[in-house]
C-alpha cells in the first residue's frame, strides 16, 4: 500500500501542472479530504500530543499533567478545567474559553491563546514563554511566579490580574489595560508598555529597567522602590503617582527630561 504522503505529493504535483481550471479544482479537492490537517475534530479523542479539539466541550475536565503539546483547541470550552502541570507547549488555544481553569505550573512556551479568556483562572508558576496572548482577557487571573519571557500581551486585559514575582522581561504589553494589576517585585527589564493603561497598578519593588512606558497612563501607579534606571516615560501621562525609593539613573522623564545618575524618587 502506498503512503498517504505519496499520494498527497503525486496530487500536489497535479495542482501545480495541471492548465485547466477545472482539474485543478478536482485535485485540490482530493486533497483536502486525505491531508491530515484538514481532518476533523474528535472531542471523543483522548488527550495526546496533536490532539484535535477545535470547538469541543471539556468544560471541567480534569486533564492534570496531560500532555497535549502541539494540540489544536482553537475556540474549545475548557473553563473551570483543571490542567495542572499539563505540557501545552505550541498548542493552539486561539479564543478559547479558559475562564476559571487551572494551569498551576503548565508549561505553555509558544502557546497561542489570542484572544482567549483566562478570566478568574490559576496560573501560578505557569510557563508562557513566548506565548501569544494578544487581546486576551486575564482579568482576575492569577499569574504569581509565572514566567512569561518575550510573551506577547498586546491590548490584552489585565484588570486586577496577579503577576507578583512573574518575569515579564521584554514581554509586550502594548496598549495592554493593567487596572489594578499587582506586578510588585516582578521583572519588566526591557518590556514594552508603549500607550498601556495603568491605573492604581502596584509595581512595587518591580524591575523596570530599560521598560518601555512611552506615552502610557500612569494614574494612581505605585512605583515605590522600583528600579526605572533607563526606562522611558516620554509623554506619559503622570498624575498622583509614588516613587518613593525608585531608582530613576538615566530614566527619560514624562517631559523628555534624562534624570541624572543617582537620582532616587524623583528625576533630578
Amino acid at each position: 500500500m502506498r503512503s498517504p504522503w505519496v499520494v498527497i505529493e503525486a496530487g500536489l504535483w497535479v495542482l501545480k501542472t495541471a492548465k485547466k481550471m477545472q482539474i485543478r479544482i478536482l485535485a485540490l479537492a482530493w486533497l483536502v479530504s486525505l491531508s491530515p490537517s484538514f481532518a476533523a475534530a474528535d472531542c471523543a479523542d483522548p488527550p495526546s500530543p496533536g490532539v484535535n479539539w477545535r470547538d469541543c466541550d471539556k468544560r471541567g475536565a480534569d486533564l492534570r499533567g496531560v500532555d497535549l503539546r502541539g494540540a489544536t483547541l482553537k475556540n474549545a470550552d475548557l473553563s473551570q478545567a483543571d490542567l495542572s502541570d499539563a505540557r501545552l507547549a505550541s498548542v493552539e488555544l486561539d479564543f478559547a474559553n479558559l475562564a476559571g481553569a487551572r494551569l498551576g505550573g503548565a508549561r505553555l512556551t509558544g502557546a497561542r491563546l489570542l484572544g482567549a479568556d483566562l478570566s478568574g483562572a490559576d496560573l501560578e508558576g505557569a510557563l508562557l514563554d513566548r506565548a501569544r496572548l494578544d487581546r486576551a482577557r486575564l482579568e482576575g487571573t492569577r499569574l504569581p511566579g509565572a514566567r512569561l519571557r518575550q510573551a506577547s500581551l498586546y491590548q490584552a486585559n489585565l484588570t486586577d490580574a496577579t503577576l507578583v514575582g512573574a518575569d515579564l522581561a521584554e514581554a509586550d504589553l502594548k496598549q495592554a489595560v493593567l487596572t489594578d494589576a499587582d506586578l510588585s517585585d516582578a521583572n519588566l527589564a526591557q518590556a514594552t508598555l508603549e500607550s498601556a493603561a495603568l491605573e492604581g497598578t502596584r509595581l512595587i519593588g518591580t524591575n523596570m529597567r530599560k521598560a518601555n512606558l512611552a506615552k502610557a497612563q500612569l494614574f494612581g501607579v505605585d512605583f515605590s522602590e522600583a528600579d526605572l534606571t533607563q526606562a522611558n516615560l516620554a509623554e506619559a501621562e503622570v498624575f498622583q503617582c509614588r516613587f518613593e525609593g525608585a531608582r530613576l539613573d538615566g530614566t527619560i522623564w514624562f517631559d523628555r527630561r534624562r534624570c541624572r545618575l543617582g537620582s532616587v524618587g524623583e528625576c533630578r
